[in-house]
């Protein structure tokens, strides 16, 4: 104790000196475990760097920046999109509206079937007699079943606008069309009218099948081609089935080949009664006609136009409500 007390200054300026360095240490400490962080994100930066450095293409440098080139080749990805939907329209319904009731539907479908009647009349295109445009099941009635009204005015419009563009190009004659069932009432209406196949949905739009038959001749079919491709709405054509209008009534695949009388071949065993076979009687083989001669200064038939049957298979692109 004495010499605590002879040396007091000295003790507390040990003291104090002692702690000083312990607080030198604990800040020594923590910078050195911030180094040490600091230089394992170093590390991780710089082999983020290199291995960014090494891609095709690389984000850039003091010349190139193609973070940003990405960046504006993005907003025009956007404004294309955005460009785009404008040719994915949708159709008008008929009648339109969100809410369609039984007595304004079946007032627009009546007057919709006349009009496109008087259209296909002054367009010189032959009609089935009465043909109703595949609502033969909606045409007579004044009630319909519940929840289709909607997806039956959607129908109505979308077959509106794809006649329209048969009689624009003049088809000679429109033998059907087929469309998906939609309503309850659809089960009593003729089977020729409805596909079995549904509307398909994505992620961006709903695909709705339709398939049109009709005659023409390969002008009118490529202006049939053309009119859908330049449509304001989004029309795929998905198939195309052309065979000779003479050949598709008949129904079978010997129609119209020469010495087939009938569409059987000569020496083909034609079915008796009772499911016995019979041999034709013979026939005389059938000489080919004379060809006449053209005269002085004409010239000769190339190509000889004949009537075809086209079935053609039509998807209807309608985007969905953006999210």
């Amino acid at each position: 104790m004495g010499w605590i007390k002879r040396n007091l200054f000295f003790v507390i300026g040990g003291g104090v000196a002692l702690v000083l360095l312990g607080g030198a240490g604990y800040y020594i400490y923590q910078g050195w475990s911030r180094n040490s962080a600091a230089a394992v994100k170093l590390g991780e930066t710089y082999e983020t760097l290199v291995r960014l450095a090494q891609e095709k293409p690389y984000p850039g440098d003091e010349k190139v920046n193609n973070t940003q080139i990405a960046k504006e080749q993005e907003r025009q990805v956007h404004d294309w999109v955005k460009q785009a939907r404008e040719g994915y329209r949708s159709l008008p319904a008929i009648p339109p509206g969100g809410s369609v009731t039984s007595e304004a539907y079946a007032a627009a479908l009546r007057r919709t079937i006349d009009q496109l009647q008087h259209e296909a009349d002054g367009a010189s295109v032959t009609l089935p007699p009465k043909y109703d445009f595949s609502f033969t099941a909606q045409r007579p009635l004044v009630k319909f079943a519940a929840g289709s009204l909607n997806s039956l005015a959607a129908q109505l419009g979308e077959v509106k606008a794809m006649s329209e563009i048969l009689f624009a190009a003049r088809i000679n004659a429109l033998d059907s069309f087929q469309r998906v069932r939609v309503s309850d009432d659809d089960a009593t209406g003729p089977q020729s009218d409805y596909l079995d196949e549904r509307p398909q949905t994505n992620a961006l739009a709903i695909l709705t099948p339709y398939v049109v038959t009709f005659r023409c001749f390969t002008p009118e079919l490529a202006r049939v081609i053309s009119g859908f491709a330049s449509s304001s709405n989004a029309f795929i054509v998905k198939s195309l089935n052309i065979q000779p209008a003479g050949a598709a009534e008949t129904g079978d695949q010997t129609a119209g080949m020469p010495g087939v009388p009938g569409g059987t071949l000569p020496g083909m065993p034609m079915p008796g009664r009772y499911g016995r076979e019979m041999m034709p009687p013979p026939t005389a083989v059938p000489q080919p006609a004379a060809q006449p001669a053209a005269g002085r200064g004409g010239l000769p038939v190339v190509l000889k136009e004949q009537l075809l049957r086209v079935t053609l298979e039509v998807e209807l692109v309608k985007l969905l409500p953006k999210s």
